[in-house]
């Protein structure tokens, strides 16, 4: 049913797939509103109990333009007896062969369905894609969030992303990293990388060898340089030969080589393929290479760190030692007042005699007063006559 409705009685969907809304492609489109009005109405269903009686099914970057060029009123067509799930159906297939839903966010709306018991092949039916593609962006959902952001950016392609994303966090980084900053002359060769952090991390054979013996060594010694000569010839007579006969057209050609020409090109169609392999495997084993080199270095600054952490803590120790030490030397002078003070208790029962010895003074002073005062008294004078 189509019906005119208030933008104020229309509430966004909380569970819309697509979360990020370009600025630039918001302004075309009120633009394009303001000039021609809204060519394709949204789609709502009504929701009992709500504040807003509907809520947006599909459209809301039409109703966000509306409501910001001043609209009141919008067209609308009312989906009735629709549950959530069908809503957000709905809305994911509207959104998810446009440009403007994000790589994450179409990922984000699969994971959402297989929660709710789709399994890949049918989200591959229902939206028009193969089952190879739903599971690529279900795997996705691994990527740290950093990564995520450069896969939203457009810095990172998807199909590099999902070999970055079998990784682990921290590889993850050093991979995303290294190919936004521009390390690697092709997205195949961010891949060989990723691929062989990943053999890094499965600690293959490639990682884990031991040491090997004399024999072995010996042979791959050989296996160089046979590899070395065959690579040096063909740097030397056939990349000139095939640089030369690039440079002469094509009738010279077919008057030089005459009735070889057929085997030519037949060997020169059987060269190519072979050449196509082998770059492919020389990346492969480029990436593996770097692997290993970064993988080197992340555990040297591994040991960096731990030799630099444990010469911190000694010298945090020394230096605790040396503290205890000076604390200990300061507090032996205090101790000796402290002796002192023990030894000079017994002198308070001292102070308790000094009185009994100077009782016998004052008694013999004033032994001295009786004797003198008779020797002082004057006689009695003689009566008058």
């Amino acid at each position: 049913m189509f019906a005119d409705l208030k933008i104020d009685e229309i509430a966004p969907n909380p569970e819309q797939p697509r979360k990020f809304f370009d600025e630039e492609k918001h302004k075309e489109l009120k633009g394009s509103i303001e000039e021609n009005g809204l060519l394709q109405p949204v789609v709502v269903r009504p929701v009992e109990g709500a504040e807003t009686p509907y809520m947006l099914i599909a459209g809301e970057r039409r109703w966000r333009a509306c409501k910001a060029i001043g609209e009141n009123v919008i067209s609308a067509n009312i989906l009735k007896d629709t549950d959530d799930e069908t809503a957000y159906v709905l809305g994911i297939a509207e959104n998810v062969g446009r440009e403007n839903m994000t790589i994450m966010e179409e990922a984000g709306a699969y994971a959402d369905l297989a929660a709710a018991g789709w399994d890949p092949l049918k989200i591959a039916k229902r939206f028009g894609k193969t089952e190879t593609h739903i599971k690529w962006r279900l795997g996705l959902l691994t990527l740290r969030q950093e990564v995520s952001e450069m896969v939203d950016k457009g810095q990172i392609k998807p199909n590099l992303a999902w070999h970055i994303a079998q990784l682990n966090p921290g590889n993850q980084m050093v991979a995303a990293t290294r190919y936004v900053r521009g390390d690697f002359d092709s997205e195949a060769e961010a891949q060989h990388f990723a691929n062989g952090l990943k053999m890094m991390e499965k600690q293959t054979s490639l990682t884990g060898e031991q040491t090997p013996d004399a024999e072995t060594q010996e042979s791959r010694k050989a296996q160089k340089a046979k590899a070395k000569d065959g690579l040096g010839k063909a740097e030397e007579v056939l990349l000139p030969l095939l640089e030369e006969l690039a440079e002469k057209k094509p009738e010279d050609l077919a008057v030089i080589l005459g009735d070889d020409l057929t085997r030519h090109v037949k060997v020169i169609g059987k060269l190519y393929s072979q050449v196509q392999l082998v770059r492919n495997l020389l990346s492969k084993a480029q990436g593996i290479q770097r692997a290993m080199e970064a993988d080197f270095n992340r555990k040297a600054l591994e040991v960096q760190k731990e030799a630099e952490a444990a010469k911190s803590k000694g010298a945090e120790a020394e230096g605790k030692a040396e503290e205890e030490e000076t604390a200990s030397a300061e507090k032996k002078p205090d101790a000796e007042p402290v002796a002192k003070k023990t030894t000079a208790k017994p002198t308070a029962p001292r102070s308790k005699a000094r009185p009994a010895a100077n009782t016998t003074p004052r008694k013999a002073t004033a032994q001295k007063k009786s004797e003198v005062k008779p020797v002082a008294k004057e006689p009695e004078a003689a009566p008058a006559k």
